[in-house]
């Protein structure tokens, strides 16, 4: 009588290394898993705004001097599309998208304790969320049912980053279902273009506003204070299928044809007698 399949199933999944070719396929994944040597020359910084106000934007280095210079005056000839500052960002209108929290009514709200800061840490976090009160994206919050802690992130630089534990009002929050694209099938669908742009939402969370009747769950607490977002900050579960559908909304007719788009990340793809773009 043959032996229980699932029984060598079972000793193979306990002693891996008795398998054949075990030792090839462990050094492949460690091949796959280290970073390839790719040789790719620096892109060429150029400058489409002024000497006083340089607006800095990069272009490959490989680029042929013709299509380059065509390159160059198309980005000055449109450089009022870009943001350069959070004052060029005036954000999208509510009507196209907002940002909503819808919380499960049998969840009672969780209010997170103050956590401690070393001294220099805290006037580091003070320092940006002085910065958020000044373009707006956050306000003084009053008698919230839910707060979090700031989790700051010292960046590489030494700056510090703020950002919020949203664990409890996540868990609290229904998930939206709201389709996000297959990552593989948008780099396939740019495969047989020559020529890629890679673009990138200035503060694009922050650029989609909170609905107003959910804006005070966003509330954290910091030493001087608790305040809420007025925009959509990262780390609030759905957060990813708002940005998509704002990005469906204002690209739906170009979709598939020039531009594919993939949340917050914008890349372009150029070649042949066409144009593709992801973003």
């Amino acid at each position: 009588m043959p032996e229980n399949p699932h029984k060598q199933e079972e000793e193979l999944i306990r002693d891996p290394k008795s398998l054949d070719g075990y030792r090839g396929l462990e050094q492949g994944i460690l091949r796959h898993e280290e970073p390839n040597n790719v040789t790719l020359q620096e892109p060429v910084s150029i400058n489409i705004g002024t000497e006083d106000e340089p607006k800095e934007l990069f272009i490959g280095a490989d680029l042929p001097a013709d299509e380059a210079k065509d390159i160059v005056s198309l980005l000055k000839e449109f450089s009022d599309v870009f943001a350069w500052t959070y004052a060029d960002m005036p954000g999208l209108d509510p009507i196209i998208v907002e940002h909503k929290i819808a919380i499960d009514p049998q969840i009672t709200p969780k209010k997170q304790k103050q956590r401690r800061y070393k001294p220099e840490l805290a006037l580091a976090i003070k320092e940006e969320v002085d910065k958020l009160l000044k373009v707006k994206f956050i306000e003084v919050a009053h008698y919230p049912e839910w707060v979090t802690n700031i989790v700051p992130v010292i960046k590489k630089n030494g700056k510090v980053r703020v950002c919020n534990d949203y664990r409890d009002l996540n868990k609290a929050s229904s998930k939206d279902d709201f389709p996000l694209p297959h990552i593989d099938l948008l780099m396939d669908n740019t495969a047989e273009f020559n020529r890629f742009s890679f673009m990138d939402g200035f503060s694009g969370y922050n650029q989609i506003r909170m609905a107003e009747e959910d804006k005070e769950k966003t509330t954290f607490t910091a030493p001087w204070g608790t305040f809420c977002d007025r925009v959509m900050p990262f780390g609030l579960k759905n957060a990813g299928a708002t940005y998509q559908r704002a990005m469906v909304v204002l690209f739906h007719d170009m979709m598939h044809r020039e531009i594919e788009v993939y949340e917050q990340p914008y890349v372009t793809a150029h070649g042949k007698s066409n144009i593709s773009s992801i973003l």
